[in-house]
């Protein structure tokens, strides 16, 4: 699989460090991850937001090793917060993450299934 960055020059630019349009060549396995919610293997929800990013984060990474795939295969990421007042950290984690990595992002406030979550995050991966 190879993915082109594409960023037309006769709209907007980024605001913020992802890319505003990927272009997939040659698909062969495409992976679905649902909304992770910040919920350890043990049932734990950590009580700040970086906690629950940190721990939503290392939800998806373990389902892209389940698949054989790794942040380098995530193509969009939709995020869910429950206040804007963290968008900078919810940032952070995501760039702690991924690194240089820069799949389509989206960020929509909303509320969530649990009052105790600041935050849930889907995530679409191609191989």
């Amino acid at each position: 699989m190879s993915i082109k960055i594409v960023s037309a020059r006769d709209a907007s630019e980024a605001v913020g460090p992802y890319a505003q349009a990927l272009e997939v060549f040659d698909t062969s396995r495409r992976l679905y991850i649902s909304g992770q919610p910040p919920v350890d293997r043990h049932g734990i929800v950590p009580t700040t937001f970086t906690g629950q990013a940190e721990t939503v984060w290392q939800n998806i990474v373990a389902q892209l090793r389940a698949a054989n795939m790794s942040v380098e295969n995530l193509v969009k990421v939709t995020s869910y917060l429950t206040d804007r007042s963290h968008i900078m950290e919810n940032r952070d984690v995501r760039k702690s993450f991924l690194g240089n990595h820069t799949p389509a992002l989206t960020v929509v406030l909303a509320g969530m299934f649990d009052e105790s979550w600041l935050l849930e995050i889907e995530a679409i991966a191609e191989q």
